[in-house]
């Protein structure tokens, strides 16, 4: 582990000198669990024996604490090629892509390409100057929509009813290349954010992979299209301070923020507890998964009451809308559904914060 994940002069000396191969290197940079996925495209394709290159080095996120324990550990990729018998001595984590330690063993490298999915760190020009054929990226949107570090949990939160996924090569702008080729995905109305990603990530493997001979040969180069900047959408990063609920909004803007803001930093709202004496407590609660009401209408008496219906909390919000939740979470405590939390209540009553 200090060899894969500690930066020095002796990782530099051991990636001074490229692997004598007939196929054409290529560098992989990814982090998340979803670029795993991609990595096992390229890993199953380069074993090929009609492959015209291999991956010659990984970089990923220098280790976080991650999972409960707060452990300090390797990224999701890092460990993925770890298990499948990647050398360590090949796998780099630069805290930025612009060190010159790292720059250094990447020249030493000679990268024809260097393919990206959901890397993490911003690649300056030194960088994108080393590969011979460039950088391409996968970039789960149909670009120029939702640039940026949260491209489908903003769709989501939009309600797009279709999205995609885009292979482009990367300029300095923030995803602005050219675009090599696209797949377009229709969104249903319950699909959360880490399962669209899944599904994207996927779907951009299986792009990357067909439009690679392209790219090898220079003919993706001459074909890909420019992004129209007229059309741009942007995706900033998802914030803690954005995962809060209001009622008085429409059901339907509130269920798709819970799909978008699934996995991570998740929704989160008020509510009131009555206790039998008619005292009050405002407690926390995590939502989970919702649905819109197909009645829709609230009573115009108890407007703030809610009511449990056939194995949902439902919420009265704004608009005349109302919210089912359907499986929510307590501070502490694991995620139940609306039969579970409702039998937790032992007759207490809920109204809306």
């Amino acid at each position: 582990l200090r060899r894969l994940f500690c930066f020095n002069v002796s990782a530099s000396a051991s990636a001074s000198t490229p692997a004598l191969s007939k196929k054409k290197p290529l560098v992989f940079m990814g982090s998340p669990q979803v670029s795993a996925t991609v990595l096992d495209a390229l890993l199953k394709s380069s074993s090929s024996p009609n492959s015209d290159f291999e991956v010659a080095a990984i970089v990923t996120q220098p280790p976080s604490k991650r999972d409960r324990g707060n452990k300090i550990l390797p990224s999701p990729v890092a460990e993925h090629a770890l298990e499948r018998g990647f050398p360590s001595d090949l796998i780099f984590t630069p805290g930025r892509a612009g060190e010159e330690i790292f720059l250094s063993i990447l020249r030493h490298l000679q990268p024809e390409l260097c393919v990206t999915a959901a890397y993490g760190n911003i690649l300056p020009t030194k960088f994108l100057k080393i590969p011979k054929l460039g950088t391409v990226n996968i970039h789960p949107s149909l670009l120029p929509l939702y640039r940026g570090a949260a491209p489908v949990q903003r769709a989501l939160q939009e309600g797009v009813k279709e999205t995609g996924v885009s292979l482009a090569f990367t300029v300095r702008a923030l995803d602005a290349g050219p675009i090599i080729a696209y797949e377009r995905f229709k969104v249903d109305d319950q699909i959360k954010a880490p399962d669209l990603l899944d599904v994207l990530f996927s779907q951009g493997a299986e792009l990357l992979i067909r439009e690679l001979p392209y790219i090898f040969d220079g003919s993706a180069k001459l074909k890909a299209q420019p992004q129209d900047d007229s059309k741009v959408t942007l995706a900033p990063k998802l914030t803690p301070e954005e995962s809060w609920l209001s009622f008085d909004q429409d059901a339907t803007l509130l269920h798709n923020k819970v799909r978008a803001f699934a996995g991570w930093p998740g929704t989160r709202a008020k509510i009131v507890v009555i206790e039998e004496n008619g005292e009050h407590s405002i407690i926390d609660i995590k939502i989970i998964t919702t649905r819109v009401s197909a009645g829709g209408n609230v009573p115009e008496s108890g407007v703030d009451d809610i009511r449990f219906i056939k194995g949902a909390l439902v919420i009265p919000c704004g608009g005349c809308s109302a919210l089912e939740v359907l499986e929510l979470q307590l501070p502490a405590k694991k995620v139940v559904n609306a039969d579970a939390f409702r039998n937790g209540l032992r007759g207490r009553k809920l109204k809306k914060l």
